[in-house]
């Protein structure tokens, strides 16, 4: 429960920028599906890493496993994208930034794809806050 707290702190650092600012809704609109898909393995990429490599105290095979997937890496990723979710929804930036687009999946696909691209840099935040508070 700590852990997820200092996640949680890290998240508030670094995603609101990048949902609420029209460049990043813009820039989202104009990646395609294998890009933003791609994106979230990097996320992925750079949150492992960050909590196991970067981290040598961290061991993931001591860790409890979700689905083969230690906690703490789960945790961080539930984070990562739940909480840029959570604001791109609770800011409302889609309604302000594309006006010009009425059709819902589209909608759903350009705020996916801003979540993918926020969460890049949510995650370093998240797990940077994780490894500072959990020493």
């Amino acid at each position: 429960m700590a852990d997820s707290a200092q996640q949680i702190v890290g998240w508030f650092l670094l995603a609101g920028p990048f949902v609420v600012t029209e460049e990043v809704w813009l820039f989202a609109e104009n990646m395609s599906l294998l890009q933003a898909v791609a994106t979230i393995g990097v996320v992925c990429g750079i949150g492992y890493a960050m909590l196991y490599k970067a981290d040598t105290k961290r061991d993931p095979t001591t860790e409890q496993r979700i689905a083969r997937i230690p906690v703490q890496s789960f945790s961080l990723m539930m984070v990562a994208f739940g909480s840029v979710t959570i604001l791109a929804l609770l800011f409302d930036a889609r309604d302000t930034v594309l006006e010009s687009v009425e059709s819902n999946r589209e909608i759903a696909l350009i705020t996916f794809k801003t979540i993918s691209v926020g969460s890049v840099f949510n995650v370093v935040g998240a797990a940077t806050a994780d490894s500072v508070f959990s020493r």
